[in-house]
């Protein structure tokens, strides 16, 4: 990837020159079956820009309460885009269609009208779960319904992917805008990509450009991104089996908070002696790295640079001191 890095081809991306640039928003658009593009520093970003695309101002998104979109981003649906959000209850990938459908609001004077349904795939504080195809087909219909835009936030869609055997382009189907991240699994060091029509694509770079998203000679990084997809989507199933066999090892424990389905092996330490903040600190001195999501809430992730030794030596670490 490095290698790549250091021979990419490039130009100014704010004129839209780099060709390394184009190659990778050409690349991404085709496989989700989309017109265009564009590429982004980070996924928050990307989230952004997309929810500007189908959210006028002073109108309304709708999302789960756990969702990135609302959670992680900083308030920046309100900050930039004057988005109002509201929420139905966290329930990770699984999500009722019949509650978001009684949730929306019509055009009138009376209430803020909604604009937008947007879901996770797969679901972060979700604990890495994949919302079946048949729901999202289900929002889909309800979206068309009342004339409103579906966006995904589809940071973690490659896993989704591989552990359903979904389509990119299934997927990509059933959204109007998706954004897609490089970094969550694939390896590439930064980028995350708007997918959309070429229509929504090009206002969405005025998007980018004003929240100070333009970059230049950028090609460096889309080469990393462009390596990644060519090399690291189907191996994401090896992460999907490192989680599996780190939480078999902590299951006994009672503290696995849900199935495992991707690389992602959610804690729930209600029940346990130590909270989340003294279980990441036991086992940060012995060398493991847990992320903290609450004051009994936790994770952990497999990636491509954590080894089956790294497992192995992590489900031991862990069993140790949640036995104690």
């Amino acid at each position: 990837m490095r290698a790549a890095m250091a021979a990419a081809e490039v130009g100014d991306d704010v004129y839209g020159e780099d060709p390394t640039v184009n190659a990778l928003e050409a690349e991404v658009a085709a496989l989700f079956g989309h017109e265009a593009a564009l590429f982004c520093p980070t996924g928050s970003m990307a989230n952004q820009i997309a929810l500007q695309l189908v959210v006028p101002p002073g109108a309304e998104l709708l999302c789960d309460a756990d969702a990135h979109v609302v959670t992680y981003e900083m308030g920046a649906a309100a900050a930039y885009g004057a988005i109002t959000s509201r929420t139905w209850p966290a329930v990770g990938a699984d999500v009722d269609p019949d509650v978001v459908a009684g949730m929306i609001r019509p055009d009138g004077y009376w209430a803020v009208t909604t604009r937008a349904i947007a879901v996770e795939q797969t679901h972060n504080r979700g604990g890495g779960g994949v919302i079946p195809l048949g729901t999202l087909r289900r929002l889909r219909q309800i979206a068309d319904a009342a004339q409103l835009a579906l966006h995904c936030d589809g940071a973690r869609i490659w896993h989704a992917h591989v552990a359903d055997g979904v389509s990119l382009v299934e997927y990509g189907s059933l959204f109007d805008t998706l954004s897609v991240c490089l970094s969550k699994g694939l390896g590439a060091p930064v980028g995350s990509l708007v997918v959309g029509s070429a229509e929504r694509i090009e206002r969405a770079r005025v998007v980018r450009k004003r929240m100070g998203g333009g970059m230049r000679q950028a090609g460096v990084l889309a080469a990393a991104g462009r390596y990644a997809l060519a090399h690291h989507v189907d191996r994401l199933a090896d992460d999907h089996a490192k989680a599996a066999r780190l939480a078999e090892a902590i299951a006994p424990y009672g503290v696995l908070a849900g199935p495992v389905r991707t690389n992602l092996v959610p804690l729930d330490l209600t029940k346990a002696a130590l909270d989340a903040h003294s279980l990441a600190a036991a086992a940060r001195a012995e060398g493991v790295l847990v992320s903290v999501l609450g004051p009994r809430t936790a994770r952990l992730v497999t990636h491509m640079d954590v080894t089956d030794t790294a497992v192995d030596r992590a489900g031991t670490v862990l069993a140790g001191i949640l036995r104690a």
